[in-house]
């Protein structure tokens, strides 16, 4: 296999797994897979720098749940060197802790950037652009 097809492959993966560590609750798989300097947006009115920052925001944002599913769309990869951007679509289904009836379903894309660090990528930004949100 080509290094490209190796990195798109990978890179792919690390998409795949942020959505399984986000609904098994992964919180060591979750946080393995960002740059100690990443940067978000989009989840909260201000940006959000740092990884232990952002890994605090997250629990507490996903603890609010009782479970997640989050279906991805086809990663595309755009990868210079040891960089790529990327966009998936997201649709992300949860039910509300303490209150399974009401459920919140978002659809959105997520604006990825990544870092190769060692043999792997990491991501290093990561944006959230809502296109839907439901509440029932």
């Amino acid at each position: 296999m080509s290094d490209y097809l190796a990195d798109r492959q990978a890179i792919t993966d690390v998409m795949a797994t942020y959505a399984a560590c986000v609904d098994d609750r992964d919180d060591e798989g979750y946080r393995a897979l960002f740059t100690d300097d990443v940067e978000v947006l989009g989840m909260g009115p201000e940006p959000i720098k740092g990884l232990d920052d952002w890994f605090a925001y997250w629990q507490e944002a996903v603890n609010k749940y009782s479970a997640t599913q989050h279906l991805l769309g086809p990663t595309l990869a755009d990868l210079d060197g040891d960089y790529a951007r990327t966009r998936t679509d997201v649709q992300a289904h949860h039910y509300v802790k303490d209150a399974p009836e009401k459920t919140v379903t978002l659809w959105a894309t997520y604006r990825t950037d990544m870092r190769r660090q060692g043999k792997g990528w990491k991501i290093c930004r990561h944006q959230l652009l809502v296109r839907g949100l439901h509440r029932s």
